[in-house]
C-alpha cells in the first residue's frame, strides 16, 4: 500500500479518493473548499490538508483532478503548490482533461525537480468514478506508469499507456471527438423519430442492437426522452474539452469539421441556460428548433 494524496474532491475526485482509501493507501486530501475535504476525512478516515503542499508531503504519489489548465498549474506550482511539497522520486498523476501544452511543460518542470509525471485522464464519468469503473489513458515514461498503474486500478476497469508525456491527453480528445458526433447523431434520431411518430424507447430497443448500437444509446436515450439532463458530463466542460480538441488540431492539422460544428452547438444549450446541463442535452435544442 501506497501513502498518497489527492487534490481536487469534485464528482469525479470525491469517490475516485475514497476508491483508494478504500483498497487500503494511505490518504490526504485537499480542496479548495476545505470544509468538503474536512467531510471527506471524517468519511474515510484520511486527512485532509489545507494546501496541495502539506496534501503531497511525504507521498509516494500524488493524484489531481481539477478543473482546467490553470488550476492544474495553481495546484502543482507555486510555494503551495503540490511540487514543493514532493520527495525526489515521488509520482504526481493527473486525471484532469487539460492540453497536452500544459501537460508536457508540467512533465519537464517535474523532471527538473527530480519528480516523475503521469497525465491520466479519465472517461467514464460521475457514474464510474463512484463504481471504481474508469477507463484511464495514461503517457509518461514507461516505468513510471508502471509503478503507479496499480494505483489507479482501485478505481479503474481499464487503465493504459498510450505512449510519451501527452500520450493520454490526446487519447482523451479523440475520446471527446467521438463522443462528440455520437451524442449528436443519437439526438438527431431520437428528434427524428418523434417528428415520425415513433416511440424513441422502441426505436433504440431495436437499433441499439445493430450497427447504431453506442454507450451513450444504452445509457441515455430513457432521460433524453424524458427530457432530463441532470445525469452526467455537464456541457460547460465539454466545451471546455472540444475547445482543447480544437485548438490541438488547428496545431497539427486536423481536420475536424463535425466536432467544430456539435461545439457551436453546445454554445447554443448555453444560450438556452443549459451550461450545466449533461452532454445529451443536445436533443433540448432540436427540439426547440421545432
Amino acid at each position: 500500500m501506497a501513502k498518497v494524496a489527492f487534490l481536487g474532491l469534485g464528482v469525479m475526485g470525491y469517490p475516485m479518493a475514497g476508491h483508494l482509501a478504500k483498497a487500503g493507501h494511505e490518504v490526504t486530501v485537499y480542496n479548495r473548499t476545505f470544509a468538503k475535504a474536512e467531510a471527506w476525512a471524517k468519511e474515510h478516515g484520511g486527512t485532509a490538508a489545507a494546501t496541495p503542499r502539506e496534501a503531497a508531503q511525504g507521498c509516494d504519489f500524488v493524484m489531481a483532478c481539477v478543473g482546467n489548465d490553470d488550476d492544474l498549474r495553481s495546484v502543482c506550482l507555486g510555494e503551495d503548490g503540490a511540487f514543493a511539497g514532493m520527495g525526489s522520486g515521488a509520482t504526481f498523476v493527473d486525471h484532469t482533461t487539460v492540453s497536452a501544452q500544459v501537460t508536457r511543460e508540467l512533465y519537464a518542470t517535474a523532471a527538473d525537480a527530480g519528480l516523475s509525471f503521469v497525465d491520466a485522464p479519465v472517461s467514464g464519468g460521475q457514474a464510474g468514478a463512484e463504481n471504481g469503473q474508469l477507463v484511464i489513458m495514461c503517457g509518461g515514461d514507461e516505468g513510471v506508469y508502471a509503478s503507479a498503474e496499480p494505483v489507479m486500478q482501485s478505481y479503474a476497469k481499464l487503465c493504459k499507456r498510450l505512449g510519451e508525456s501527452g500520450a493520454g491527453q490526446l487519447t482523451k480528445m479523440v475520446n471527446q471527438i467521438c463522443i462528440a458526433g455520437l451524442v449528436q447523431g443519437l439526438s438527431e434520431g431520437l428528434h427524428f423519430a418523434a417528428k415520425a411518430g415513433l416511440d424513441g424507447r422502441e426505436v433504440v430497443e431495436v437499433i441499439g442492437g445493430g450497427a447504431a448500437g453506442s454507450w451513450q444509446m444504452v445509457n441515455r436515450v430513457d432521460t433524453m426522452v424524458d427530457d432530463e439532463f441532470e445525469h452526467g458530463f455537464a456541457v460547460d466542460w465539454m466545451r471546455k474539452d472540444l475547445g482543447i480538441c480544437l485548438m490541438t488540431a488547428n496545431e497539427n492539422g486536423a481536420s475536424l469539421p463535425v466536432t467544430a460544428l456539435v461545439d457551436q452547438f453546445y454554445k447554443d444549450v448555453q444560450k438556452m441556460g443549459g451550461g450545466r446541463w449533461d452532454t445529451s442535452s443536445l436533443i433540448k435544442r432540436l427540439n426547440a428548433l421545432g
